[in-house]
């Protein structure tokens, strides 16, 4: 292992789970970007292949919720993640850049609140 990806396997492993949720809605975003910047030069195996990677990040958040002690908002995340996840499907097989940009609105505003609660 070079010391580059131990740096960053070290970075990631030693955050707070909450600083977690903060890097995994900056991931998603990151790779819906990329998906229309994809999409604007035409490029539709990577528009796929970032928008499945995004929609992997909003899987993993959906996996990880805890329904049991979550009460409302864990229903109310679980809902806002599967309507994403359909969302996104819908603007990888009509490439539409505009439910792509609904889809990082909703993650942006949901990565405000969590960067309150991991400082």
């Amino acid at each position: 292992m070079n010391i580059l990806s131990a740096y960053k396997e070290n970075s990631v492993t030693t955050q707070s789970k909450e600083r977690l949720v903060v890097m995994l809605y900056e991931g998603a975003v990151k790779f819906l970007n990329m998906a229309k910047k994809a999409i604007e030069e035409k490029d539709f195996a990577g528009k796929n292949t970032y928008i499945t990677r995004a929609q992997d990040v909003i899987d993993e958040l959906n996996a990880v919720l805890d329904m049991d002690n979550g009460g409302e908002i864990a229903k109310n995340l679980r809902s806002l993640y599967l309507f994403m996840h359909r969302h996104l499907s819908q603007a990888n097989l009509h490439c539409n850049v505009q439910k792509i940009d609904e889809v990082i609105n909703l993650l942006e505003e949901l990565n405000q609140s969590w960067r309150v609660v991991a400082q």
